[in-house]
């Protein structure tokens, strides 16, 4: 193959994984909406590949974190309620991102005494206005006082999205956690998928995304999430494997049909698509192993005259994972410079030193503990050392002690400091070159 060649397809590789990153990033719907934006604006590819190759550092320096709401709506019953409610962010100077599910069933009423099904989140886009049938406003205004947000934007998606993607790239290889056997001929749905990596179709790939618990009413193992959880935590790993398989140079020729599937099943109010044209320079170097997922913390409980259920989100420890998350995180770079300023002023280059060796580790946390405010205390105190917490997640099971996975022969020396910093002295040896982390800790029941 000559080298023109080469170079265009590797262009158009660019060009689909800058595509296809944001559409992960949105969960699927951003990325509609900048080929959408195309479509509408006749730039081509050519104008997309141009505007990739131009990066532009001022223009960096003056781009804010976007901030979206995505929200899944179901087309196959007859009231539309969105099941899916994601807080989706992504700051082009940190190259981070983040994906906050909020739990459909979360309670927004005003009186637990008197309440109703109408006052979980998820009813409120059925809200009915003069000049519409649905109210995405109503749901992106309880999520900002949820979260303490300031959201400007939202993204309303209908499930045939999903099935349309899915058959569109021939099916989507994926692990399924559990058997799943549910029945409801009130909404024509009939889930029946068996354990294990498989092929998914469209239509699988839904089954799999809207399953919560069996028609024995079994569900998620606890470790994994129940219910609700479960289901969001598989949503968002789905979407993931989703895009990385998009992402395969196979699919390069199938970015007209993203693009009218996107077209067809995507409703929003950003109309500045020239803010949106800014971003996607910034997007090619993006990995998309790097996107933080999160759920908002709470817990289920029972109340109202109907004894219905709702999950009540927890204010303090949802106003310290927000700030984590959508504050801290969108502003650590011009944070860590402002420390390494003061760390120099104050000659403490010792302390600089360790911090910056710390901060070339980087560790996926899984808890294993069943505790989210622990879990988060042992994430603090990493943090606060200066190690890179690249991913976070659950632990299929709860363990009783915390352990440390060395997986890139990382030194002695630092093991035995986070040994000391976790009180743990749990310490197993699984080295793989292809680890995207250099250590797997899974945070145990006895830390404190």
């Amino acid at each position: 193959m000559s080298r023109k060649n080469n170079k265009t397809k590797k262009k158009k590789h660019i060009v689909l994984k800058m595509l296809l990153f944001i559409l992960i990033m949105m969960v699927m719907f951003i990325g509609g909406f900048v080929g959408y934006s195309t479509y509408k604006n006749g730039w081509g590819v050519k104008g997309i590949i141009q505007t990739a190759m131009g990066q532009d550092p001022k223009k960096l320096e003056n781009l804010d974190p976007f901030t979206v709401l995505i929200m899944g709506v179901s087309e196959d019953i007859s009231v539309k309620l969105t099941d899916t409610i994601i807080v989706a962010s992504y700051n082009p100077k940190t190259q981070r991102a983040t994906l906050l599910s909020i739990p459909r069933d979360t309670f927004v009423g005003a009186n637990k005494n008197k309440a109703t099904s109408y006052d979980k989140i998820n009813a409120l886009y059925q809200t009915k206005t003069k000049e519409k049938d649905t109210s995405p406003e109503k749901t992106l205004a309880a999520v900002n006082k949820i979260t303490g947000l300031n959201i400007t934007y939202y993204v309303v998606v209908s499930n045939n999205a999903l099935v349309q993607l899915v058959d569109a790239i021939g099916g989507v290889e994926y692990d399924v956690p559990i058997d799943m056997d549910y029945d409801d001929s009130s909404q024509d749905l009939y889930i029946h998928l068996k354990k294990g990596y498989q092929k998914l179709n469209g239509e699988q790939a839904e089954w799999l995304v809207r399953f919560r618990h069996n028609n024995n009413g079994t569900s998620y193992p606890t470790s994994y999430g129940n219910n609700d959880l479960g289901r969001m935590r598989t949503q968002r790993e789905f979407l993931k494997v989703v895009a990385k398989q998009m992402i395969q140079l196979k699919n390069i020729t199938k970015i007209g049909t993203f693009i009218d599937i996107f077209k067809e099943n995507v409703q929003t109010n950003i109309s500045n698509w020239s803010l949106m044209k800014d971003y996607i320079p910034y997007l090619v170097d993006f990995n998309i192993d790097n996107i933080q997922t999160e759920t908002l913390p709470g817990a289920p409980s029972s109340f109202g005259p109907y004894n219905l259920s709702y999950f009540v989100y927890n204010e303090k420890q949802t106003k310290e994972l927000v700030n984590k998350l959508l504050t801290e995180q969108n502003y650590s770079e011009e944070n860590n410079e402002e420390k390494e300023e003061d760390i120099i002023d104050n000659d403490k280059n010792t302390d600089n030193k360790t911090v910056s060796q710390n901060n070339t580790i980087k560790i996926e946390l899984l808890n294993g503990c069943g505790d989210s405010s622990v879990f988060s205390k042992a994430r603090n105190a990493l943090e606060n050392e200066g190690y890179t917490i690249s991913k976070t997640g659950t632990s299929e099971n709860n363990v009783s002690k915390t352990v440390i996975i060395n997986k890139t022969s990382v030194s002695s020396e630092i093991i035995d400091t986070i040994k000391t910093l976790l009180h743990t002295e749990n310490l197993q040896s699984k080295s793989t070159s292809t680890s995207k982390v250099d250590l797997t800790i899974i945070i145990g029941k006895d830390y404190k």
